[in-house]
């Protein structure tokens, strides 16, 4: 049977195979698993531009923008590009070894801007991937921006993927940008030879698009209160928590992609609740839990049960305003997007951060006021009796305002940053900005940009002010740098040049700007020993340390049950439960490897439990704290007899103990059981504490080691005589 063909040459089997996804050809599979929702993607998109009668064999259309229709597209989308562009910057540092470019395309699909490889942009002249042609679907089939664009979702359109030939050498990794409410402002894409594409690269364009959406979040409502959450703690401050800017009604104005995620809702959705209806908790109740404890986060309960850790962030001092939420001289709507609001001050640029647990002190005349002063007492909130931290406070009391760097160890948890802002509150910059910064939190390639800063005009068409990094955001106060191990080795002369010139610079400019700031650091690493590992400079060391100072680990702590009230105090508004004494004692027993970020949950999650009851009982503390503190209780009998449990004595005795820890000479245990004839289950603890504090030269911690107690009861048991 011949083969009919059509007027234009083509038989109905070619047409066919024309319009046919070829996704799965051993170019593409070797790559890309076979993901049935991507092979769906890819084939809607092959219809939809089959639909629009598009051929994969012609030529498209790749001519430019006039000069003019492409400076009108590049003003009405410049505060994108603004936005873009310094990350742009940072991606394609990232994939330098790809050989590939860093495209942003507007939400019509029209280029403008890339950046990368400049071999790879010569071969990609024949299709143009430069400033003014426009890559949408329908206009040039199946690629990666259009694409992103017609579904709103991440895309990889790889090789013979896109629907027509003449761009099938290529592989784009292509990330949709949205605006806080929920619209699509462009798309970010990252397009290569397919031959060196990598599959990481798809996880890079993605953290980078969401950098973007944070970013303008931040500015379109830096004068709104935010809610920074997620499921867990440690992902608050990374690109995986959500945020939501809060109107002054309580109703939510704004979200990021990560919050939609967290909360399954979509934007709109957000839009249409509370914090009363999403948390089940009022705005004022939020802002009096963080004028008491501004530190650790606070733990709310979604409607479906699951609870997210939330902090709080303003860059603009409406902290005052929100006590009496609409009190006279607050302007209508201090929680206006940018667009509509007043200028930022000189001095808090795009992205500064300030914690809202704290109060707007008056400021001078013709200066902005700055949401700098925690309602906390200073040092002093820190005194509850333990002499280690007594110790700690006293060094750091008379260093302070002497322009001494402290340097703050101690593991995760202790509270390191709480005692950072102490400092910051006592001293004499307490009315100027604390800005924290968690180095481990940030991508190192990201690192430099949010420390120093990029500077106007170093990358074309930069933002008019530039992005103000966190050394001139604290400036004339006090900057804190968490996890100063973390920061790359190559940036680490740099903040040592700043230490010692009080002078930064900002990325592309050869201007230095002077700077007066009083740093902090704290670390939970060994630096010495990064030192010898050559991945931390020595001289930035001691540039740092001034001042070093070691804040215990609460099992080291004598004074928990002062720390447990201060925690009840500021979670019930100053009329905390009681404990139950079983509740006690299981507090008493815990290791606390969590420490106080640790006990602050326990406690949290335990006075939610007892939902205004007088007393907190076993019952209301969550099952895995119980069975952790009853397997310390098994591993450590000696401990429980220390405390002074009732009960009986100890199942182990203290005599025979420390000789099973290694902490006794041979016969000590004979000049037990010959004790033991005379006396008391308590002297023979005490004995027993003496003579193994005495074999290690009254060294605590490592009494405490060998006999399995801790050093609150080993202080409290040697007070006693």
């Amino acid at each position: 049977m011949p083969t009919i063909r059509a007027h234009d040459g083509k038989s109905s089997s070619d047409r066919k195979r024309e319009h046919e996804p070829r996704f799965g050809h051993s170019s593409t599979s070797e790559l890309l698993p076979p993901d049935p929702a991507h092979i769906d993607a890819i084939r809607k998109s092959h219809e939809r531009c089959a639909a629009l009668g598009l051929s994969r064999i012609e030529s498209a259309d790749y001519s430019p923008l006039i000069r003019a229709d492409l400076a009108i597209a590049r003003e009405c989308n410049h505060r994108l590009y603004v936005h873009a562009a310094p990350v742009m910057e940072l991606l394609r540092e990232q994939i330098l070894a790809t050989k590939s470019i860093v495209v942003l395309v507007d939400a019509h699909g029209t280029l403008l801007h890339s950046v990368g490889d400049a071999e790879f942009l010569e071969r990609t002249a024949r299709i143009a991937l430069a400033p003014g042609v426009n890559w949408s679907e329908s206009s040039k089939g199946t690629n990666g921006m259009g694409t992103a664009l017609v579904a709103e979702e991440p895309v990889v359109v790889h090789a013979d993927e896109h629907f027509m030939h003449a761009n099938d050498f290529l592989t784009c990794s292509a990330a949709p940008i949205f605006d806080p409410r929920g619209n699509v402002l462009g798309v970010l894409d990252v397009t290569g030879d397919h031959r060196s594409y990598h599959t990481h690269t798809m996880g890079l364009v993605k953290m980078s698009a969401r950098m973007i959406e944070n970013h303008w979040l931040t500015d379109d409502y830096r004068h709104a209160l935010r809610l920074h959450f997620h499921s867990r703690n440690e992902f608050i401050d990374t690109l995986m928590e959500g945020i939501l800017a809060v109107g002054h009604d309580g109703k939510f104005v704004g979200a990021n992609r990560s919050a939609l995620d967290q909360l399954g809702l979509s934007a709109a959705a957000v839009r249409m609740n509370s914090v009363v209806s999403l948390f089940g908790i009022s705005l004022s109740a939020i802002v009096e839990h963080f004028r008491v404890a501004n530190v650790t986060p606070m733990t709310l309960t979604l409607g479906n049960g699951l609870q997210v850790h939330v902090r709080v962030r303003v860059n603009w001092p409406v902290w005052h305003s929100l006590g009496g939420m609409g009190a006279q001289g607050v302007s209508a709507d201090p929680f206006a997007p940018a667009s509509s609001a007043q200028a930022v001050p000189q001095g808090l640029g795009d992205g500064a951060v300030v914690d809202v647990g704290t109060t707007a002190r008056a400021a001078p005349h013709g200066t902005a006021a700055v949401a700098a002063e925690p309602q906390l007492p200073g040092l002093a909130y820190l005194q509850t009796g333990d002499p280690q931290m007594e110790a700690v406070i006293s060094k750091i009391r008379r260093v302070l305002n002497r322009d001494i760097s402290v340097l703050i160890v101690g593991e995760t948890g202790t509270g390191k940053e709480l005692l950072a802002r102490a400092i910051h509150h006592d001293s004499a910059r307490a009315d100027k900005p604390f800005v924290a910064m968690n180095c481990a939190s940030i991508p190192e390639t990201l690192i430099e940009a949010e420390l120093f800063g990029v500077e106007e005009g170093a990358l074309t068409g930069a933002r008019r002010k530039g992005a103000m990094g966190r050394i001139l955001q604290a400036h004339g106060g006090t900057l804190f740098l968490d996890e100063i191990g973390d920061i790359p080795l190559q940036l680490q002369a740099r903040l040592l040049r700043v230490l010692q010139e009080r002078q930064t610079s900002s990325l592309g400019s050869t201007k230095s700007v002077a700077v007066d700031v009083s740093i902090i650091s704290a670390t939970h690493c060994n630096v010495r020993e990064m030192i010898e590992r050559h991945t931390f400079r020595e001289d930035l060391y001691y540039g740092l340390n001034g001042l070093s100072v070691r804040l215990p680990a609460l099992r080291e702590r004598t004074d928990l049950m002062a720390i447990v009230q201060q925690i009840l105090c500021a979670e019930c508004q100053g009329h905390p439960p009681e404990l139950d004494l079983d509740v006690q004692r299981l507090l008493e027993r815990c290791h606390w490897p969590g420490n106080i970020r640790q006990l602050c949950n326990v406690l949290r999650t335990a006075v939610v439990m007892a939902a205004g009851e007088r007393q907190i009982t076993r019952t209301h503390l969550s099952d895995d704290f119980i069975e952790e503190a009853q397997r310390v209780m098994a591993r450590q009998p000696l401990r429980a007899a220390a405390d002074g449990e009732a009960g009986g004595p100890s199942p182990v005795s203290p005599a025979a103990a420390a000789p099973a820890h290694g902490a006794s000479p041979a016969g000590a245990a004979d000049d037990g059981k010959a004790a033991a004839d005379s006396a008391t289950l308590e002297e023979l603890e005490l004995q027993t504490i003496q003579r193994v504090v005495k074999e290690v030269n009254g060294n605590i911690s490592m009494a405490s080691k060998l006999l399995g107690i801790s050093r609150n009861t080993i202080y409290r048991k040697l007070g006693r005589r």
